[in-house]
């Protein structure tokens, strides 16, 4: 099974220069866990949630915030992400991804075209989701 089939196709990215309080805002609003970092449409990063929340204050919003605590909301994307992510092509099989998730510390994985365009996100809950279904798929055939 290719990665393509069963990847999110939902991407959302940040340019390199957006505000922490950008980042901050979009996983305040949605239920991603990962953001995209991209140059000119070019992947060039990884932000997670948890790189997010080690690089803030834990005073934000707090009735203790200082303004030293607000200002680590106005560094940038760039200075938090992971340089040079691994990714995989659409192409790619399931078992790729897989060996990647084993063998690296990541939890998920861009998608990339040729011209390292993000096209999608893959994460190891994907992966399970697609083969709890084809599990299924294969009992009801016995059945």
């Amino acid at each position: 099974m290719s990665v393509e089939k069963i990847m999110s196709k939902t991407v959302v990215t940040v340019e390199m220069d957006d505000s922490l309080k950008v980042v901050k805002d979009i996983f305040d609003n949605t239920r991603f866990h990962h953001l995209l970092v991209v140059e000119s449409g070019k992947l060039f990063g990884v932000i997670s949630d948890r790189d997010l929340l080690k690089s803030l204050s834990p005073n934000i919003g707090t009735v203790t915030e200082t303004p030293k605590d607000a200002a680590t909301l106005n560094k940038r994307a760039h200075q938090i992400m992971t340089r040079e992510p691994v990714t995989l092509s659409p192409n790619a099989e399931i078992y790729d991804a897989i060996d990647i998730f084993n063998n690296r510390d990541i939890s998920c994985i861009p998608v990339v075209d040729d011209g390292r365009k993000p096209i999608g996100i893959l994460s190891w809950r994907d992966i399970l989701k697609a083969l709890a279904s084809n599990r299924i798929k294969h009992s009801n055939k016995a059945n």
